[in-house]
């Protein structure tokens, strides 16, 4: 073998040894669906940093990469036997549980909850989230009180969620809103209901800066919220065309 043959193997070693050793950047982890894979995890539209202090950058990359991927692996799985959970649109399978096979119906419900319900998450969170208005500032007004009466109410209701859950504002169709709490993974698309916005309250969102304080978490979480993303969502509603 010549040195510069050599010289060729040993770089090519140090360079995957760098690379195996360098941090992984969160938005490669959602991969294109394909039929193999149907499900996958949409990717960040800002750093895992977007959100410091309030939220460290170390639960948004646990929390995006591996326990959102988690419920997609487990959906592909299911999907492997039972097609037809990808043949549909999530808001139809969520909407209509019992037409799913027994045997997976607790998993689906689980995991495409999970999907869903982060899918939504990720949306309606961003940098520089600005303030409610317009519609959506209105609609709070109307239904839930003003802005602090209403983010006093929904912290409170997170604060009450026992173990894991989720705490949303649901809108119907003709705009009215709503603050309710689902347990574990499920989301009010199985109540015949939309989303219009929601905040996690399983201890993996938050547990890594706030412990057990999850009022505290709640609280800051509203600096994350990006309003004009729920403004979009609140028009999809009215229009009928929201999805998760």
């Amino acid at each position: 073998m010549s040195s510069l043959s050599r010289r060729q193997l040993v770089l090519a070693a140090t360079t995957a040894a760098v690379a195996a050793a360098a941090p992984r950047f969160v938005f490669a982890q959602a991969t294109s669906p394909s039929a193999a894979a149907p499900f996958s995890v949409p990717p960040l539209t800002y750093p895992t940093t977007a959100f410091e202090p309030h939220i460290d950058a170390k639960t948004m990359e646990i929390h995006h990469d591996k326990h959102h991927q988690a419920y997609v692996t487990n959906l592909n799985n299911f999907a492997k036997d039972n097609p037809q959970i990808a043949e549909k649109p999530i808001v139809e399978v969520l909407g209509n549980l019992n037409n799913v096979s027994e045997s997976i119906r607790t998993g689906v419900r689980n995991n495409l909850g999970g999907h869903a319900n982060h899918t939504m998450f990720w949306q309606i969170m961003g940098p520089n989230g600005g303030k409610p208005d317009g519609e959506v500032l209105a609609a709070i007004e109307r239904d839930l009180g003003g802005i602090e009466k209403f983010q006093t109410d929904f912290n409170a209701a997170g604060g009450r969620v026992f173990g894991s859950g989720w705490v949303f504002v649901t809108v119907t169709n003709d705009g009215k809103l709503a603050i309710e709490t689902r347990p574990n993974q499920d989301n009010p698309i199985m109540d015949g209901k939309r989303a219009l916005l929601g905040n996690d309250v399983w201890e993996h969102a938050y547990y890594l800066t706030y412990q057990n304080r999850r009022p505290d978490y709640l609280k800051a979480w509203w600096n994350t919220v990006n309003w004009t993303a729920v403004g979009e969502r609140y028009a999809a509603a009215k229009a009928g065309t929201l999805g998760v």
